[in-house]
């Protein structure tokens, strides 16, 4: 089981991957936006840290700074638009997406949870 941070800005969505991530026996706080986001890394040590497709360039970035600095030990899961490119060059690991939620999402979560810290 992993601790596992997601992030995004549409609630729809952040609750699938919840849902999901859960039935996959791990622990999850959703963050909508930059803000919860950062509380959120406040308050506790994630494993994982899954950046939502549909946030810009901009925010998945500064996320990525926030989670880096508070959480040092996360990985970083960027998934990224199945159409676009990757923004995050130091993420962890990538997942191209279709406009809902990947079915692969908890396997690629567990797996980069399993990886010792950097």
């Amino acid at each position: 089981m992993a601790r596992v941070l997601c992030t995004g800005v549409d609630p729809t969505l952040l609750k699938t991957r919840r849902m999901m991530l859960e039935a996959a026996g791990h622990k999850v706080t959703s963050a909508l936006g930059i803000p919860a986001a950062e509380a959120a890394c406040k308050k506790h040590k994630f494993h994982v840290a899954v950046l939502g497709q549909a946030m810009s360039r901009e925010e998945k970035r500064t996320l990525a700074d926030i989670v880096r600095r508070h959480c040092p030990g996360a990985r970083l899961l960027e998934l990224y638009d199945a159409v676009g490119s990757r923004i995050l060059p130091d993420a962890d690991d990538w997942l191209p997406v279709p406009t809902d939620v990947p079915q692969e999402l908890p396997e690629r979560v567990s797996a980069l949870a399993a990886r010792p810290p950097s």
